[in-house]
């Protein structure tokens, strides 16, 4: 996922309606008032709710009739109180869009928040190692195949499933997440810009001036609404690749390369997500016949939302009830639908069946966590919601990466995700994290930079980090790749080993064209052809984690590591109930 939590900087420190938005950017008297999520109560008609909304003195500017979820604006500093007592509206929760942030001081100026810093890595306090150099790849591979130790480990290979079941273009998989650059050269032949949807708009800097998503970069009409083929922030884009980067000669490829793509941006820029763009996204895929979702992200502002933990107040209980409720009504909206929903398990290195020490909520306004000791009732959502497969993330000894949550209950699968600590393979820094598809805007707006690292930009001269690979396509310009570490990057793997299954066992669908399986199927191979990992010796790692469970299942790999091979050659199974 994609956050610097708090329990992870310590640890390095110490080892070393579901329609896109096209609102324009808060006027004054916008940035006055705030927005809200108000959930409709079941058996209320929409018109009742909205003139219950409109009676504690609110606007609605989005609704999402599927969910019965909507949004409201107010300048009424009590609409929460009053709203909340409305017998037709069942819960509210603060919209943290428009919020009071301060300021974040970076050489006495505001700077953009990136909520990924973790996952992008900082490389200045561990070594790098020696340079590796790409050897040459095997025959029918893409250029950089002999970097993905991510894709041998589980076997999505020219040589292992792509020689199988490389994908069907039938089977649509969205991504959930901060966008995707459409035209990145790997990405732009499975990329389907008709069906794919922004949900979100730009928030470039809060009611007291500090920026947050940063300028309104890629909209031609000024209104912050990106096209829904953009990622200003890179974690979509990396996301993407890692499922279904095209095997076309050049850069990597995804575990199942022949796959559709479709953008479903629920993320800002600065990686908040928030509770209407996710809901909205579910609800599409659910109905426009996406067969699987990655959600490599948890709904802001809560890391854990409790329905009454003790140390909130009264309108916090409700607002998490709110997002527990919206949330669970969406995820099963879509899974009810034929969407396998495959979630990232979290970077707190956290044991999810266990109590847990919350440092992180609320995480928006920036400044505003407390510390809260959480039960495991309390959910991480969507990775705890209903229907969702939490992946755990591995480094490349195939250890638990020592970032990853964990938990018996509380994994599904585990994959390759990285891990920056792992040097049981030898491999340098940062070659053992995960390579993948990187945009050429945030290349060129953050990431190339002189850092020793010898390799240089054919186009601009500059010296490229040592986080980024260019790969010079024909016309000697650069498709850009990076290495990130995270379980954003393991969950990808398992969502492009549920494509394999979709495109290898689906049948026609009647409905929405391609091809469709039933999720609990989907699940059902996913979990089967997992490979079996015990738990390492001793249980308890050097990380402090300890695994739980027998090598069929355990709170480290869940059922088994994927594998996209195993998967794509499972026996027919004409059980098809659901």
């Amino acid at each position: 996922m994609r956050r610097l939590f708090p329990l992870v900087l310590a640890m390095l420190t110490s080892l070393a309606a579901a329609v896109p938005s096209t609102a324009r950017p808060a006027t004054n008297e916008q940035q006055r008032s705030q927005s809200y999520v108000v959930l409709y109560r079941a058996g209320v008609s929409a018109e009742e709710a909205r003139a219950a909304v409109r009676a504690a003195g609110g606007q609605i500017v989005r609704e999402n009739g599927k969910v019965r979820v909507a949004t409201a604006r107010s300048s009424n500093p009590r609409f929460f109180a009053a709203a909340s007592r409305k017998a037709e509206i069942e819960g509210v929760a603060r919209d943290r869009r428009i919020g009071h942030v301060p300021r974040v001081a970076r050489q006495g100026k505001s700077r953009r928040v990136d909520k990924f810093a973790f996952e992008k890595g900082d490389f200045s306090g561990e070594g790098a190692g020696a340079a590796v150099a790409p050897s040459a790849p095997p025959v029918g591979a893409e250029p950089l195949a002999s970097l993905q130790w991510d894709m041998r480990m589980i076997r999505a290979t020219a040589e292992g499933s792509h020689a199988v079941q490389p994908g069907d273009r039938g089977v649509m998989v969205g991504i959930i997440d901060t966008g995707i650059d459409g035209s990145h050269p790997d990405v732009a032949a499975n990329f389907n810009a008709a069906l794919s949807r922004n949900f979100t708009t730009d928030i470039p800097f809060d009611a007291l001036g500090n920026e947050i998503d940063g300028p309104c970069a890629a909209d031609p009409d000024g209104s912050c609404s990106d096209p829904a083929n953009v990622d200003e922030n890179g974690h979509g884009t990396h996301v993407s690749g890692s499922v279904a980067a095209a095997a076309n000669g050049l850069g990597i490829a995804g575990v199942a390369p022949n796959v559709t793509l479709v953008n479903l941006r629920a993320g800002q820029d600065s990686g908040f997500f928030f509770l209407q763009p996710s809901v909205d996204a579910l609800t599409y895929a659910g109905d426009h016949g996406i067969d699987v979702v990655n959600m490599s992200y948890f709904i802001d502002p809560w890391l854990f939302n409790c329905r009454n933990h003790p140390a909130d107040s009264p309108a916090e209980q409700l607002e998490q009830q709110t997002i527990i409720t919206a949330t669970q009504r969406a995820l099963s909206y879509a899974h009810r639908r034929g969407v396998t929903l495959v979630s990232a398990a979290g970077n707190e290195m956290a044991d999810y069946s266990k109590p847990v020490t919350d440092t992180t909520s609320p995480d928006f306004p920036l400044g505003t966590e407390k510390e809260r000791l959480v039960p495991p009732s309390c959910l991480d959502l969507p990775t705890e919601g209903r229907n969702a497969l939490s992946v755990v993330a591995l480094g490349p000894s195939e250890r638990k990466s020592f970032y990853s949550n964990y938990g018996l209950g509380h994994a599904f699968v585990a994959a390759p995700g990285g891990d920056s600590l792992d040097t049981a393979t030898g491999l340098a820094n940062p070659q053992n994290r995960i390579l993948s598809t990187w945009p050429e805007f945030v290349a060129r707006t953050g990431d190339i930079e002189g850092d020793g690292i010898p390799d240089i930009d054919p186009v601009t001269g500059n010296p490229i980090s040592n986080r980024i690979i260019c790969e010079r396509q024909t016309d000697g310009t650069c498709a850009y790749f990076a290495y990130l570490q995270g379980t954003s990057m393991a969950s990808p793997h398992a969502t492009g080993v549920a494509a394999v299954i979709v495109s290898e066992f689906g049948k026609r669908d009647r409905r929405m064209g391609g091809l469709e399986l039933r999720p609990r199927k989907t699940e059902r191979i996913m979990e089967e052809t997992a490979r079996e990992h015990a738990c390492p010796e001793p249980r308890l790692t050097e990380f402090g984690a300890l695994c739980e469970g027998g090598p069929e299942y355990n709170g480290f790999y869940g059922f088994g590591i994927v594998d996209a091979l195993s998967a794509a050659t499972a026996e027919p199974d004409d059980d098809d109930d659901d």
